[in-house]
């Protein structure tokens, strides 16, 4: 019994550490200015594994940024939620998309998140503060809650809100509700 005991106090420790760990990480997110000593490397989460329409418009766009050579890449990682799928299922399909997000996240170990709300960021978010916690990097995460959202958050938003760095509403209604909110106006 008492061998059992001590594995269970290891565990608890060891849990308390990454949780500690992660609370330093989320708060420290003021103090990270990426940018000060040369180019930023930003990750932005365009849209589901489905969506073609996003990759051929960043496709257009880099295409046309100056004549130069674009230092872009497109990569894919699972829905972590379909629309109108059952919560107990979602857990699932959530937990394979962290499982691609993770090494993903390790491979290209970027300065910020750039994020707009489909359930697909939020792996990505989890797995870049998880580099934070390991201590590899501090990834910066700016959450804009989509414009459609006038008067809730999105499933994406709630969950973010508590993890991002900086985190932006579209409609004054929402900033009334979430105070840490930063409300520009429509940006979109």
């Amino acid at each position: 019994m008492v061998p059992i005991l001590s594995v269970l106090f290891g565990i608890c420790c060891v849990g308390i550490v990454i949780i500690l760990r992660l609370l330093i990480v989320i708060r420290s997110g003021s103090r990270c200015k990426p940018g000060q000593k040369g180019p930023v490397c930003v990750l932005v989460v365009a849209g589901s594994d489905t969506d073609k329409m996003s990759e051929d418009k960043i496709r257009a766009y880099e295409s046309l940024e100056n004549g130069q050579e674009s230092k872009f890449t497109v990569h894919r990682i699972p829905r972590s939620r379909e629309v109108r799928q059952s919560w107990s299922s979602s857990v699932a399909s959530t937990l394979n998309a962290i499982r691609f997000s993770i090494p993903l996240m390790f491979q290209l170990r970027p300065d910020m998140v750039l994020c707009n709300g489909p359930g697909t960021c939020v792996p990505l978010c989890l797995a870049g503060l998880l580099l934070g916690t390991v201590g590899l990097k501090k990834v910066v995460i700016v959450y804009v809650e989509s414009i459609c959202r006038v008067e809730t958050l999105s499933l994406s938003g709630k969950i973010l809100y508590h993890l991002s760095d900086y985190f932006f509403v579209q409609w004054s209604t929402l900033k009334d509700k979430y105070p840490k909110a930063i409300y520009l106006g429509r940006i979109v």
